[in-house]
């Protein structure tokens, strides 16, 4: 147990976080990203009984986000056409704008087979358990500085 560290982070999602450096990304994928298809060369964690607000919140408590890039937050863009709503993305952007005075403007909205390609050169993907369609997102590590 430590003090400090907030208690849905599991031990190897902590380990990973910290051998991450600089410009490093994540994937926080949702339930039915295709997260071990992908990670094939990542370190996949998976977190199936918690959804991704929750996990970005406590993530973002430790892992600064990349300063030196004007969008180290990706979002999956809808597919054009497909008729779903995506209220996840205005909490996306409070949780952001906690961590980042940035807030909504840190995020890039990434074409759906663009997204798959990028998040395969990710070090590390958090398979979760969120239901919410689009929710997917890909975060750059920033410089830890304190």
């Amino acid at each position: 147990m430590l003090k400090g560290i907030p208690k849905i982070l599991p031990p190897a999602l902590l380990k990973a976080l910290c051998e991450m450096g600089h410009g490093d990304t994540l994937v926080l994928a949702d339930g039915n990203f295709p997260a071990h298809t992908v990670g094939k060369n990542a370190v996949v964690v998976r977190m199936d009984g918690h959804g991704i607000p929750e996990i970005l919140d406590a993530i973002l408590q430790l892992v600064p986000l990349d300063t030196y890039v004007e969008k180290p937050v990706g979002r999956m863009q809808i597919v054009p056409g497909d008729p779903v709503e995506t209220p996840i993305w205005d909490v996306y952007d409070g949780i952001l704008a906690k961590y980042d005075a940035r807030g909504a403007d840190t995020i890039e909205e990434i074409e759906r087979f663009a997204f798959y390609e990028r998040a395969k050169g990710a070090y590390l993907i958090i398979a979760t358990g969120e239901q919410a369609l689009y929710a997917n997102l890909l975060l750059q590590k920033g410089v830890v500085t304190d």
